[in-house]
């Protein structure tokens, strides 16, 4: 199994006036090829920062953080900013849709920064995305002309469209009644059961049970790092609210 995410010793520490807060107090994990990993934790337990490193937004203190075998610690802004748009496929809770684009060109965006891919190729990826998350007759609708979950799933297909190693998602049901919650997260099951490696940061242990692992930050440590033994399946309970 091929090691995706590889963290050692990580620690990231921030002055706020003459005291020093200690985000992260020297995590180490790993995340295989494959997983579906939620995080969760407090506000103030770091995990905003972990967020930011994994989508290499920021740089730890001390400490070792590769992605696909990339130690990301000494690279430079453009470095970095090519690894954000090649190998990591984001997603947040507000979506982040251009408001006035059409879902396919809103898929399309992170293809702009890559010269490797002609605007033909662009175009049916990003075809290919949004029929990948059942949004194949949506694709000249604005955000304004979907629904809060049709949106989340442009942003899906736009994390997709790229071919990324991991996919980084943010509260990504936090904006969601609990239907399309289900919703969202069956499909995220469905990206996970065709081999996508999924990091879902949540602070619903009702949304972390469709995961396969569960880590745990409490004041900048890992309390508790689990593989979930009764995996909930996100079809089953929307089916139940039929």
């Amino acid at each position: 199994m091929k090691t995706i995410i590889k963290i050692e010793n990580l620690k990231r520490d921030f002055a706020m006036g003459d005291e020093t807060v200690h985000a992260l107090r020297g995590i180490s994990l790993d995340i295989e090829e494959g997983e579906f990993v939620t995080i969760m934790g407090s506000s103030g337990s770091g995990k905003s920062t972990l967020l930011n490193i994994l989508g290499c937004l920021d740089v730890p203190s001390t400490g070792t953080y590769l992605i696909d075998n990339v130690n990301v610690k000494n690279l430079g802004r453009n470095e970095l900013a090519m690894i954000r748009n090649e190998k990591i496929g984001f997603i947040f809770q507000s979506y982040n849709l251009l408001p006035r684009t059409s879902a396919v060109d809103n898929v399309e965006l992170p293809l702009l920064y890559n010269g490797k891919v002609s605007n033909g190729e662009r175009h049916d990826r990003a075809l290919r995305a949004l029929e990948k998350v059942g949004l194949a007759d949506r694709i000249s609708h604005t955000p304004a002309q979907l629904s809060g979950g049709q949106q989340q799933r442009v942003a899906i297909a736009r994390s997709l469209v790229n071919d990324p190693v991991v996919i980084l998602a943010d509260e990504a049901t936090g904006n969601l009644d609990t239907r399309t919650s289900y919703e969202i997260m069956s499909l995220f099951q469905e990206l996970n059961a065709q081999g996508k490696t999924i990091i879902f940061v949540t602070h619903e242990p009702d949304i972390a049970a469709f995961s396969k692992r569960t880590i745990v930050l409490k004041d900048g440590d890992i309390i508790e790092d689990r593989l979930n033994d009764d995996i909930q399946m996100a079809s089953e309970h929307l089916a139940a609210l039929n």
